[in-house]
């Protein structure tokens, strides 16, 4: 036998109600026992009575509209699921009802007073009108009905609005009822109770499935069945976390203690007198009758997954008591929750300093300053006498709970917690661990809920695979081949190192998009043309700071000298970067270390590999080299794929100026040759490697030897600098022919020795390791202590948007790895 209940989304309209009447049919069909049907009040209907009631208390007659409002929603379900001719006694039955609601108002409104106790009265109604018309619909469908008013049956203590539940006075009234019913099917309405003298009370809302319980309990059902609007309970709220996913079967203890912290899917009292008859309650979707949902009993089956799920209450504060003078002094947290106990304060989260200093414990923010008086009331005399320093308030704060069986005996639980939300920039203000050892909560800023969760359930649930929130400035030739790069290995990363990449924002000089649900990208430069509006780098940063996503990754494809200043605000975020743009790594040394500073105090990564020498892995040898202990004494390079190319080329018969319009006409220099001949970039790149090597230098301490003659540098336009060039063939033809006649190759090579750095035009010879360079290529030889005989060389392609994006795409992996 079960005993079913529907919730007030399943009898909000009349098409809801015809699925519920679908689900009794097919119960019946197939022979299964109903003992009876808990229904709730329509959906909205509950606040709307509250609404109603504080209208009449402040004589505002408006609320003989919201009545009407009431009584034709029921009104239209009579119309839609009962024969005509069978109507009007139901319009009488729920007019009478009406009717008398409004003779409760029309006296709340004379004596402008609403009392708990008139309140739960004026509540009740929502159920009463649910369960009149529910059942005259099912009778008219064939199936013998009879309402239950649950006022009748469940006795309970005079707390109005929380009404505790008298449970032999209630079982024995049910049992009673329920032999003397026979085969008609009991319509019984949730939520309310009344008390000795027949006082309507109510059970707290959501109390509905607290009804059911009760009812299946008493009647020793073989199962109770909650029938919701979602597939069952899920492993984290999926309005939060989209990646939530049903839970088949858990513990009394596990929903008990997600109940508890925010799991809406069930009414926490409800567990109670289930698990105490031992009686499974399955949780079932009326949308979705053919899901299996959730089954909540004694045992659970045995899962992938260490923990069941995460729940959250969205807002509560947090109270504070601290004192020297409570050190080692017996009965303070006595008198303290005795004192909240007199006062009907429900406590959520206790945790206590292991000094016992402090005390704080977590409460619902409307009890927020009456306890505060409360309290300094209370400890009047402690405080008085400095054994109280002080009660606090911390508001706007959020809990989120950690549950499961799996937890017990289990290691490693809370450090994954702690390092998840610490990588995402997530403070936690307080923690509590049950000795059950299945939940672990925080207390963290309500602002960071949304991250929190999704950081968590990411980790925690690992089939599916982690999400990295990409914003990419800079969509020209490297972000748009980063972006395909990352669209082929899509697949790839998610199924082989569960890893999710999702673009949220993308922008050019032109135009940006942001997108928290996500940017497809496939079609990202269609949205972009379509849908973006003019680009706005301070606006898109803090679009990005408002989305608070988890796992944020800041990319900055461009050359740009304004967009490293957003980088400190960006880290002081936790949010990670990556970028090939070295503008703010070869600036004054003392930005270089902040950003170094800022990325490791907020645990996010500052990633410029592509800095120096595209993909090639330079920086993450260097900083291997560092970390590990070794010393530099000694760092050569050629870091210019241009300059690389023209002297790799440059020969007899041919001239400088042709070798150089070459490679501009190849696209390897930039518009004006001058700004990759001057050196200047070069300069950078060694002054960055120098600084990773550990040394203290500014831009000033590079030294650049001219590679041009005066006339080059100062020609007034590029024409002009090419005539120049040709001019002084000479004296490139000398330098290459000088260079021959010692069996040596002309290179530009950035020199790092002795706390110095030097860029110059050097002739090497058969035996250095730069002397068998070719193409466009870059190679950086390091000499170490311990690679002083044979230095370590790194050679390869050192430009290029492919290898660049490659590069970039690598370091954004690492951030994935990092995180999980």
């Amino acid at each position: 036998m079960n005993v079913l209940k529907f919730g007030g989304t399943s009898v909000k309209s009349v098409e809801n109600i015809k699925k519920v009447i679908a689900i009794i049919l097919n119960h019946r069909q197939n022979g299964d026992t109903i003992g009876a049907v808990v229904l709730s009040a329509m959906s909205g209907v509950t606040n709307q009575l509250i609404e109603i009631g504080r209208m009449a208390a402040t004589n505002n007659p408006d609320y003989l509209e919201l009545i009407r409002g009431i009584e034709d929603r029921h009104f239209n379900v009579i119309k839609g699921l009962i024969p005509i001719k069978e109507q009007s006694k139901v319009f009488g039955k729920v007019r009478g009802t009406v009717n008398e609601l409004e003779d409760l108002l029309r006296g709340v409104s004379l004596i402008r007073e609403l009392s708990d106790r008139t309140m739960d009265l004026v509540m009740s109604f929502g159920e009463r009108l649910s369960c009149l018309v529910i059942s005259e619909c099912l009778k008219s469908k064939g199936v013998p009905t009879r309402f239950c008013d649950a006022r009748e049956l469940i006795k309970t203590d005079a707390q109005f609005s929380m009404a505790e539940v008298d449970e032999t006075t209630t079982n024995q009234l049910i049992r009673e009822y329920f032999s003397t019913i026979g085969s008609d099917l009991p319509i019984v309405t949730g939520f309310i109770g009344s008390t000795a003298h027949n006082e309507t009370t109510t059970l707290g809302r959501g109390g509905s499935d607290y009804t059911a319980s009760i009812l299946g309990a008493a009647l020793n059902a073989d199962f109770i069945d909650i029938w919701t609007d979602v597939d069952g309970m899920m492993t984290a709220d999926p309005r939060k976390v989209p990646n939530a996913f049903n839970i088949p079967t858990i513990t009394y203890a596990e929903a008990m203690e997600l109940s508890h912290f925010g799991a809406k899917v069930i009414y926490p009292p409800t567990l109670q007198p289930a698990f105490s008859r031992n009686i499974p309650i399955r949780i079932l979707n009326t949308f979705n009758a053919s899901h299996e949902g959730t089954v909540i009993s004694r045992t659970a089956d045995r899962r992938d997954f260490t923990i069941t799920g995460i729940s959250s209450i969205d807002d509560i504060v947090l109270v504070n008591i601290q004192g020297s003078g409570m050190i080692g002094v017996a009965g303070v947290s006595a008198k303290l929750f005795s004192t909240l106990a007199h006062y009907k304060i429900s406590v959520i989260l206790i945790s206590q300093a292991s000094s016992e200093h402090s005390i704080c414990f977590a409460i619902e923010p409307r009890n927020a300053e009456r306890v505060r008086d409360i309290l300094e009331a209370e400890f009047a005399t402690e405080i008085a006498h400095g054994h109280v320093d002080y009660i606090g308030i911390e508001k706007d704060l959020s809990i989120i709970a950690t549950v499961g069986e799996g937890m017990k005996k289990s290691s490693g639980i809370a450090g994954k917690l702690f390092s998840v939300l610490g990588k995402n920039g997530v403070n936690i203000i307080a923690i509590a661990q049950g000795s059950s050892e299945i939940n672990i909560s925080v207390v963290i800023n309500k602002n960071n809920l949304s991250k929190a969760l999704n950081a968590m359930h990411n980790v925690f649930f690992q089939s599916e695979a982690r999400i990295l929130n990409l914003y990419l400035v800079g969509a020209g030739l490297i972000g748009r081949t980063l972006l395909q790069q990352i669209e082929s290995q899509y697949a790839f990363l998610r199924n082989e190192k569960l890893l999710r990449i999702c673009l949220v924002g993308v922008s050019n000089t032109k135009k940006m998009l942001l997108d928290p649900k996500g940017i497809d990208l496939t079609t990202w430069q269609d949205r972009l043309a379509n849908e973006g509006v003019t680009t706005s780098l301070p606006a898109f940063v803090e679009k990005l700071k408002d989305y608070n996503l988890p796992n944020s990754v800041f990319i900055d494809c461009t050359a740009d000298k304004d967009i490293p200043l957003f980088y400190e605000p960006l880290l002081n975020a936790n949010v990670s970067i990556v970028t090939p743009n070295k503008v703010a790594n070869s600036g004054p040394y003392a930005e270089y270390k902040r950003l170094q500073r800022a990325a490791v105090r907020r645990g996010v990564k500052f990633l410029y590999e592509t800095n120096v020498g595209a993909g090639l892995p330079i920086i993450n040898t260097l900083q291997g080299l560092m970390t590990s202990g070794d010393r530099f004494l000694k760092i050569e390079a050629i870091l210019s794929g241009t300059l690389s190319y023209i002297f790799n080329n440059f020969r007899p018969g041919v001239s400088f100026a042709t070798i150089v319009k070459e490679a501009k006409e190849k696209g390897f220099t930039e518009p004006d040759p001058r700004e990759d001949l001057s050196g200047m970039d070069v300069g950078r790149k060694i002054l960055i490697l120098a600084r990773e090597a550990g040394f203290e230098l500014e831009p000033s301490d590079v030294t650049i030897n001219n590679l041009l003659p005066e006339s080059c540098i100062t020609a007034p336009s590029i024409p002009a600098f090419f005539e120049e060039l040709e001019r002084n063939h000479a004296y490139f033809d000398n330098l290459l022919l000088g260079a021959e006649g010692r069996n040596e190759k002309l290179r530009y090579v950035a020199t790092f020795e002795n706390g110095k750095v030097t860029i110059e035009l050097r002739s090497v010879g058969f035996d250095h390791p730069f002397y068998s360079l070719s193409g466009a290529d870059n190679i950086i030889s390091f000499t170490t202590e311990r690679y002083k005989e044979r230095p370590l060389v790194i050679k390869g392609p050192g430009a290029g948007a492919e290898v660049t994006a490659t590069g970039v795409f690598a370091d954004v992996v690492s951030i994935g790895s990092y995180l999980a």
